[in-house]
């Protein structure tokens, strides 16, 4: 498929407000979203990740330390403008997403979780959803243990069926990769002004109007506890390693 539909028409959105509380012991003196990784933010990673998509524009969604984030960041990452969108209430993910609706300059919208990374080829995602012509799509992967991460059900259509929460399966199966593409009209559906979560309450209201998964064998991170944290700097090494050798 030609680059012409390229992530370049699509504003990014990054949700960087959490508090990070089970980091706290690895990472005491900043918001998870830039405990260094490999002598970097753990932010850049995820820059890199949309620029090698053809991302210029990424809304970063602030909240604890949100002053901290933007100094650090700055009006622009190499070639891609970067915006700020802050809360001053913890406004859960949703939220934080309506919130950011102004800076939003497009009718479809890449979301992303702060604290995860996975190697999907994101140009094919959003390929995948516009042929649909849906309205939200959901990266899935897989994982050897779901427990932590809650499990995602899926019929023979891809289209998600269920939500379980965290804790309850255990094993192999697929989860939320914490990477999202929605269209705008969806997302001013969102009620403004209060907290709610995209994952506990909107997901879930959303079956009925049709989420679809995107299933993808992708490498996937989450830095939310000391332990996966720890795995951090191994990980987007090896991610180097491949890139040279292939």
């Amino acid at each position: 498929m030609s680059d012409k539909r390229e992530c370049s028409n699509v504003t990014a959105v990054i949700l960087a407000g959490g508090v990070g509380s089970r980091l706290r012991p690895a990472v005491s003196d900043r918001p998870k979203v830039l405990a260094e990784v490999n002598g970097r933010p753990y932010l850049e990673h995820l820059f890199d990740q949309l620029l090698g998509t053809g991302i210029d524009h990424t809304v970063i969604c602030t909240g604890h330390l949100a002053q901290m984030v933007q100094e650090a960041c700055g009006p622009n990452y190499r070639s891609m403008k970067l915006s700020y969108s802050q809360e001053f209430t913890p406004m859960g993910t949703g939220g934080a997403l309506r919130l950011a609706r102004p800076f939003i300059m497009s009718n479809t919208v890449l979301v992303m979780n702060g604290d995860s990374y996975c190697t999907a080829n994101l140009k094919t995602f959003q390929e995948s959803h516009d042929d649909q012509g849906i309205s939200a799509s959901i990266l899935l992967t897989e994982v050897e243990d779901t427990s932590r991460y809650g499990r995602v059900h899926f019929n023979d259509q891809s289209r998600v069926i269920r939500f379980d929460e965290k804790g309850t399966h255990s094993g192999h199966g697929w989860i939320n990769a914490g990477i999202y593409f929605f269209e705008l009209g969806l997302l001013e559906s969102i009620p403004e002004g209060r907290a709610i979560s995209l994952e506990c309450e909107l997901f879930p209201s959303w079956i009925e109007q049709g989420i679809y998964g995107f299933c993808s064998e992708g490498s996937f991170l989450d830095i939310g506890t000391p332990e996966s944290y720890a795995e951090a700097e191994s990980f987007f090494s090896t991610l180097r390693t491949g890139a040279r050798t292939g």
